[in-house]
């Protein structure tokens, strides 16, 4: 009995030397993502995000004071949520990382340009403290950032965030959407080309028929949609490397009659399908603006439709099967350089789902070069050393490379990426952390960026 009960005060005596010995969390901050960020005239409003180090396990109360140059609140300008004798209180939700706050700019106003409104952090709720980005200006026109540290909003789900993340350098601004927010992207080229969701692993297989009414679950093998975990073919996602014509859903003819049906399995990645009764099926026309869609779930008799124009200002227009609707993705294709997120990818010869996967807006102008350490570092990198690097017009010139999740994980610090966006703007871009292993956490990776010569 002295045994055991000398036993167990040796354990107790460990088990606390241990706590007292682990290394103290470093304190939550709470700042902008940015200390600065433009309002283009063609935008209607623009969100700001305020974020943590990490997420917090209590709501955190927060407020933030408005000074407001050359506009007025509730004139020129509201936000969301609603200022209240210039300040807002905000909320970062238990379990969450982050709050937004809205600015909504009012329809049909007269702007100068040198107008702005600047948000500073006057208090949060414990434990969080306070850091060094608190003040954000805002101007109501576009920049041209120098440079930031940004943490992308990839939002909960670790490996698999649930948001996709686009980043516009040179506005110091990102916008984060939900993955499963859209099923299709109807091109806006002059091709006409229709793309699956990746970034939800979604697959497609063809039927040989034209009248989508007549198309069932007997048309097909539900296995044949089975993508990840060693299951799948390449040519029944898209071609990850942006090429237009190796899409899983061939052209959309100008003939009607050669345009077939295909069903679609939303959701994959896992080597598993949804049930038939929740696979979809579609059948593209093209029409006078664009695209007609047919769409149904797979065993339905009925279809509904959906007309989408084509939209010159953006690569894509996207649609949801649930809401019949156009959904919000991708920016205007000049306001973003690169996406963050999870996608339907591969490894060696295999399709493969995963995270941390960084593509370029090449539809959009946007060019990236890798550059190693070897050749040159980050910090010394100036405009002289631009002429030494060779640019990509590639959607997949970042990919995976700048990380490791073997051997020793984290971000490699070896290379890092030089970014010249449609309007000539050239940037350094270096990944500084996304797991706990680097500092960081997985969802929410953390860059910094610093321009190196301004465009035209």
């Amino acid at each position: 009995m002295k045994k055991l009960s000398y036993f167990l005060l040796a354990f107790v005596l460990i088990t606390t030397a241990c706590k007292k010995n682990d290394p103290a969390l470093p304190d939550n901050e709470l700042s902008f993502s940015a200390a600065t960020q433009g309002l283009s005239a063609a935008d209607a409003s623009i969100e700001i995000v305020l974020s943590l180090g990490r997420a917090t396990d209590v709501a955190i109360p927060v407020v933030i004071d408005l000074q407001s140059t050359g506009v007025t609140y509730g004139t020129e300008f509201t936000t969301v949520p609603a200022a209240s004798a210039n300040t807002i209180n905000a909320t970062i939700p238990a379990g969450s990382s982050s709050t937004t706050i809205k600015l909504v700019k009012t329809a049909g106003i007269f702007l100068l340009g040198n107008e702005s409104v600047t948000f500073n952090v006057k208090s949060a709720g414990s434990p969080v403290v306070i850091g060094s980005t608190s003040k954000l200006v805002l101007s109501f026109s576009s920049i041209t950032s120098t440079g930031s540290a940004l943490t992308l909003e990839g939002g909960e789900g670790g490996s698999a965030a649930v948001n996709s993340v686009y980043v516009d350098l040179s506005a110091n601004y990102q916008t984060s959407v939900k993955r499963n927010s859209w099923d299709l992207g109807f091109y806006s080229g002059t091709d006409f080309r229709v793309i699956l969701n990746n970034t939800t692993a979604a697959s497609v297989v063809a039927v040989n028929k034209t009248d989508i009414n007549a198309v069932s679950a007997s048309d097909i093998t539900i296995t044949d949609l089975q993508l990840g975990f060693g299951l799948g073919t390449f040519n029944i996602y898209d071609d990850v490397n942006g090429d237009l014509t190796k899409t899983a859903i061939p052209a959309v003819s100008a003939t009607d009659g050669d345009n077939k049906v295909y069903v679609i399995n939303r959701i994959g990645g896992s080597g598993t399908t949804a049930a038939a009764a929740d696979l979809e099926k579609i059948r593209v026309l093209r029409n006078a603006t664009g695209y007609t869609l047919q769409y149904a779930k797979l065993n339905e008799t009925t279809f509904k439709t959906i007309t989408i124009a084509k939209d010159p200002t953006h690569n894509y227009s996207f649609i949801n099967f649930d809401s019949g609707t156009s959904v919000n993705v991708e920016p205007a294709k000049d306001r973003w350089d690169f996406t963050w997120g999870y996608s339907i990818y591969y490894t060696g010869t295999t399709p493969y789902a995963f995270s941390d996967l960084v593509f370029t807006n090449y539809l959009g102008g946007t060019q990236v070069a890798e550059v190693l350490t070897t050749a040159f570092t980050y910090d010394a990198f100036a405009e002289a050393n631009i002429g030494a690097v060779t640019f990509s017009p590639s959607r997949n010139t970042i990919g995976s490379g700048w990380r490791a999740t073997t051997g020793t994980v984290g971000v490699k610090t070896d290379r890092f990426y030089v970014v010249k966006d449609a309007a000539g703007n050239v940037y350094k871009l270096k990944f500084v952390s996304f797991t706990t292993a680097d500092g960081g956490t997985r969802g929410y990776p953390k860059i910094e960026y610093a321009l190196v010569k301004k465009g035209a």
